[in-house]
C-alpha cells in the first residue's frame, strides 16, 4: 500500500499510468479509498482500517483541473481544525474558484458535503461569493433532489476527472456481451493451449514499436481480470492501421502463443470497439 501511494504521488512518470497501477494493486488485495475533501490530503496517504490494515486514500492531487494551491488550502483548513458546515463555507474559507469547485464536483470529492456527483455539481453551480456578514453562507433555496448517476456514468466521470476508477472496471460492465461472443477474459488465457485461436478484448494501455523490432508493434489490453499482451506483425498493422493506432477498446482475434509461462496473442484481426465505452476515454501510453 505504501509503495502504491508513493507511485501515485510521483505521477506523471514511468511506463504505467495511475489506472493500471490502481487496478493491479486492487487485484493484489490493496484497498483504496476515494478522494474526499473531508478526508484526503493533497498527496495519497495511508489510512488504517479497524483491523489495522493500511488502505490507500487517494489524494486531491489526482483530480484533474484542481489547482494545487486551492487543494492545499482545503487540506490546511482541516489540519487547522476548521470544520465547514457546507460547500458554501468551504468555498469561502478556502478561497475556491469556480474552476476548483467544478473539478471537485466532477471528481466525486464533495460527496461528504453535497452527496453524489449530480447533487454536487448542482450545489457547486449554486455557490455564490457573498460578502460581509453573509460571507460563507448559502442562499436560502429549497434543495433539489436529483437522481444519482448510473454506474456507467460514474465510471466515465471517474476516468474524466481522475484518470481511474475505484468502481468496477469498464470491461466488467461488458462481460456478459463479451462472453456471449466467445471473447475470453485475460485470466482465462492460461488455460488455453499454445497455438489455439482466441478472441480477447480490453482497454489499450500500451503500444510499443521498438526500432529493433522490424516494425512489429507490441500492445497490452486490460480487462477486469488482468492484462493480455499482443504481437502485431507489420502486415497486420498495415491492413488495420486505424484500429491499431486509434482504438481505446480493442477486440482482437489471433493465435495464442505460450512459451515458458509467457503468453502472447499473435493478432490476426483487430477491431476498434471504442464505441462500446460510450463517453469513456482511457488514453494509452505509447512508446517508440
Amino acid at each position: 500500500a505504501a509503495f502504491l501511494a508513493g507511485l501515485l504521488n510521483a505521477q506523471p512518470m514511468g511506463f504505467y499510468a495511475p489506472a493500471q497501477l490502481v487496478n493491479e494493486a486492487r487485484r493484489a488485495g490493496v484497498k483504496l479509498l476515494p478522494a474526499d475533501v473531508l478526508r484526503s490530503d493533497w498527496d495519497c496517504t495511508l489510512e488504517r482500517d479497524e483491523s489495522g490494515a493500511a488502505d490507500v486514500r487517494l489524494g486531491l492531487r489526482l483530480i484533474s483541473k484542481l489547482p494545487e494551491a486551492e487543494g492545499r488550502r482545503i487540506v490546511a483548513l482541516r489540519r487547522a481544525g476548521v470544520a465547514c458546515a457546507g460547500l458554501d463555507e468551504l468555498a469561502h474559507r478556502a478561497g475556491l474558484t469556480r474552476r476548483a469547485l467544478n473539478a471537485l464536483a466532477d471528481s466525486g470529492a464533495l460527496r461528504g458535503l453535497a452527496g453524489h456527483r449530480n447533487g454536487a455539481r448542482w450545489a457547486a453551480n449554486g455557490v455564490q461569493p457573498l460578502t460581509g456578514l453573509l460571507a460563507g453562507t448559502a442562499a436560502g433555496e429549497t434543495p433539489v433532489a436529483l437522481p444519482a448517476p448510473a454506474e456507467g456514468q460514474e465510471i466515465v466521470a471517474d476516468y474524466r476527472a481522475l484518470g481511474l476508477t475505484l468502481g468496477r472496471h469498464p470491461l466488467a460492465l461488458l462481460r456478459e456481451r463479451l462472453t456471449r461472443d466467445h471473447i475470453l477474459a485475460a485470466s482465462e488465457l492460461r488455460a488455453v493451449a499454445s497455438g489455439q485461436r482466441v478472441k480477447v478484448a480490453g482497454l489499450v494501455t500500451h503500444r510499443q514499436r521498438p526500432e529493433t523490432a522490424s516494425g512489429v508493434v507490441f500492445a497490452t489490453l486490460e480487462d477486469e481480470t488482468g492484462t493480455a499482451n499482443l504481437i502485431i506483425w507489420p502486415k497486420v498493422m498495415e491492413r488495420q492501421l486505424d484500429a491499431v493506432l486509434g482504438a481505446s477498446l480493442m477486440l482482437v482475434e489471433g493465435e495464442l502463443q505460450s512459451e515458458q509461462g509467457v503468453i502472447h496473442v499473435i493478432a490476426r484481426d483487430i477491431r476498434d470497439c471504442s464505441g462500446w465505452l460510450g463517453g469513456l476515454r482511457a488514453p494509452s501510453r505509447d512508446f517508440h
